[in-house]
């Protein structure tokens, strides 16, 4: 899969992104905006464990965000099961020095219609730290909404905190 995102580039993994992926997994300011299956520091044994999952998978639902022709993040979903089979778990990641340039917008504009088509989902739900309010108006300008304020529900960098819950749902998809 490849999706032109116009300053980037949503793909498949290769095993040639190891080094990129390292590179810019490797920083705390990332790590901490993520859950607990992100690890800190990040190292080349992290992105092998990656490889081996995303190469396990039947079809993939997690991609690399290219720039230059390097990758320098990541976006994806987590299926659900049973009666969650129409609805996901979103999330996404893109290195520090990528920040604050429309690239992850584009990638989640990019990303979601093909998500929800590919798979079809009828709901992609995003849960975000407090603190992180960047992530939140990117969700917010690719159409997800806002819906509750999980209280004290994370326990991250040794701080109990809130996560916001944001959900983008195609009701046309019934």
């Amino acid at each position: 899969m490849k999706l032109d995102c116009g300053n980037s580039v949503v793909r498949d993994w290769a095993r040639s992104d190891k080094a990129s992926l390292v590179r810019h997994a490797n920083n705390r300011k990332v790590w901490r905006n993520l859950t607990h299956r992100f690890a800190h520091p990040y190292t080349d044994a992290h992105a092998e464990a990656w490889f081996t999952l995303v190469e396990g998978m039947r079809e993939p639902t997690h991609w690399a965000i290219e720039v230059d022709g390097v990758a320098v993040g990541a976006i994806g979903c987590m299926l659900g099961e049973g009666v969650y089979k129409r609805s996901a778990q979103f999330g996404y990641w893109l290195g520090e020095a990528c920040w604050g340039r429309g690239i992850m917008t584009a990638a989640v504009k990019a990303i979601v219609p093909y998500a929800m088509e590919r798979f079809r989902l009828v709901r992609l739900e995003s849960p975000v730290f407090e603190w992180n309010p960047a992530s939140m108006r990117v969700l917010e300008k690719c159409g997800f909404t806002r819906e509750a304020v999980l209280r004290a529900s994370v326990a991250k960098d040794g701080q109990i905190i809130d996560s916001v819950l944001y959900a983008f749902i195609d009701k046309t998809r019934g």
